[in-house]
Order: structure tokens, then sequence, then C-alpha cells
């Protein structure tokens, strides 16, 4: 059974940290890109961050760029988003996606919630 579990998520104060872990089951996130997404109430799923297979780039968005850091261990089937200096519009629901584009194949976890809040 193909599943993605986040987890990692909670309630932080504006300028704190959370790290956020996608454990992947069911298959091998070392063929695939690996991503994050985020949204917030009321507004579109936004792109945070893309991991590249095989050792390739990482690209985030420009609102979390310096911020965010990402990075995969295809030994765990695991990705993790390390998030500092957080802020309030950092508020969201995070989700992991798997995708094999080529194969038409792309897995999201059911997502778990940050909340940047004083």
């Amino acid at each position: 059974q193909v599943q993605l579990v986040e987890s990692g998520g909670g309630l932080v104060q504006p300028g704190g940290s959370l790290r956020l872990s996608c454990l992947a089951s069911g298959f091998s996130i070392s063929t695939y890109t690996m991503k994050w997404y985020r949204q917030a109430p009321g507004k579109e799923r936004e792109l945070v961050a893309t991991l590249a297979r095989y050792g390739g780039s990482t690209n985030y968005a420009d609102s979390v760029a310096g911020r965010f850091t990402s990075s995969r261990d295809d030994g765990k089937n695991t990705v993790y988003l390390q998030m500092n200096s957080l802020k309030p519009e950092d508020t969201a629901v995070y989700y992991c996606n798997a995708l094999r584009q080529v194969l038409g194949r792309s897995y999201w976890g059911q997502g778990t919630q940050v909340t940047v809040s004083s």
C-alpha cells in the first residue's frame, strides 16, 4: 500500500523552528521527485520546495528561500523540511508529494498543520 505520512507540525512562536518529516511506504522515493506544498486557509496550494532525484538540486519558493531547507534520505525513504525563522504567514497545512511524471504517478500525504503565532 502506497502511503506518505507527514509529521512534525505544531504550534510555534514567530522566529521559531520546526522540522517536518515525510515517511514513504509501499514504494521507493529514490526514483521520484519529492515536493513540499502548503495550503493556508482560503488560499491556493503553494509549492514550497522541490527535491530532484539522484542527488539533483533543490529549489525553493521565493517566500521561503533562505529560511527553509529540505533534504531527502532515500535510504530511510524519508524527506525533511527544516523551517527556521518562521513567520505567521507560514501558517498552513504542509503536504508531501512524490512525483514520477513519466509514469503518471503522483502520491500525496494527508498533511500536517503548522501554526505560527504568539
